[in-house]
């Protein structure tokens, strides 16, 4: 793998040329990004992906929803229409995608939709809730079509940006230097005993400007699984087959592997989109199903209740909580009260 890696580096030195001079032209506004006169904060990140934005976005909903009227705007990767849509309780994730319609699911009385224009997407939903109070951009850190007014940047433990490349030789999508945008910078899926000293090594090696804050946080996983109506504890389930179509699976592969070791795991891409015949193979092995929430809501019209369960997860801040939201809180107040 390193040798491969060491054979595309010349491939990403010409995409990272590509992606300095996008963002050159960007910074000095020769391509246009469109900033609101209402607080739109974005969570990204660098990378391909498997950093624990969901978690994140789901935070900030979590947070923010019984004070402020907030909407969700995401892309909707990998569905089938295009344009503005907003979910509905009906709503199919091969319309709206795995994702927000996992937001949907969760949160059923928040404003959730989907487009692959974000400068459309916030337009039209300040034209349907004229008093919206905020935007939460999903996956949009290096849409730089949309100048959000707060940025929050993920990384992870195991895989910090600055050790990694561009692609395709690594699995960077934008440049290291693009962090400079991002106002807190969130070290995610650490392990859940993480000293002050691996905190001060990673601040350090990330080199934060004065006016970004460095938080880190970790997974929890939900002591339940679920089916569309049953819930049973997660050390009931025995002799099970883990079906996962996400970017990085090992953090829940480890976790199971901690309280059961009984299971197979079939493997798929990020946002796979399940054949008839994959889902008649893993019908035909006659056993429970565990899978992720997000992949839950691509699988769940095809099973029976009870023969699909889906694992919820959480992120935990390390008691930073009320620091996180301190500052974002902070920015929304302050851009609220300014253009009032």
């Amino acid at each position: 793998m390193k040798y491969i890696r060491l054979l595309l580096l010349p491939f990403s030195a010409l995409y990272s040329l590509i992606i300095r001079m996008r963002h050159f032209l960007y910074d000095k506004g020769i391509l246009k990004s469109r900033e609101f006169d209402f607080p739109v904060i974005c969570v990204g990140n660098l990378s391909l992906g498997g950093t624990g934005k969901s978690p994140m976005i789901e935070f900030l909903m979590r947070q923010l929803k019984e004070n402020y009227q907030i909407a969700t705007l995401s892309r909707g990767y990998k569905r089938k229409t295009s344009g503005f849509v907003e979910l509905r309780s009906e709503s199919l994730a091969a319309d709206v995608g795995d994702e927000p319609l996992q937001f949907k699911t969760n949160f059923p009385n928040q404003i959730i939709a989907v487009d692959e224009s974000r400068v459309n997407g916030i337009e039209q939903l300040k034209k349907i809730y004229p008093r919206l109070d905020a935007v939460l951009l999903d996956d949009a850190f290096q849409h730089r079509k949309v100048k959000a007014g707060f940025n929050i940047l993920l990384t992870t433990f195991d895989n910090l940006y600055f050790d990694d490349f561009l692609l395709p030789a690594g699995n960077l999508r934008d440049s290291v230097v693009a962090a400079k945008r991002a106002d807190i910078i969130i070290v995610t899926k650490c392990p859940s005993k993480l000293s002050e000293k691996q905190r001060n090594e990673i601040q350090n090696r990330l080199k934060p400007k004065k006016h970004q804050q460095v938080f880190f946080s970790k997974i929890n996983y939900d002591d339940n699984i679920y089916s569309l109506k049953k819930e049973i504890s997660l050390l009931e389930i025995d002799d099970f087959i883990l079906v996962t179509g996400i970017a990085k699976p090992k953090p829940l592969i480890d976790y199971l592997n901690k309280i059961n070791t009984n299971f197979e795991h079939q493997k798929f891409p990020d946002h796979h989109h399940f054949t008839e015949n994959e889902i008649e193979d893993i019908k035909n092995k006659k056993k429970k199903i565990l899978t992720t929430t997000k992949d839950f809501m691509r699988l769940k019209s095809y099973f029976k209740d009870g023969e699909l369960y889906h694992l919820p997860i959480k992120s935990d801040f390390f008691e930073q909580e009320k620091e996180i939201m301190k500052s974002i809180t902070e920015f929304m107040n302050s851009f609220l009260a300014s253009n009032q």
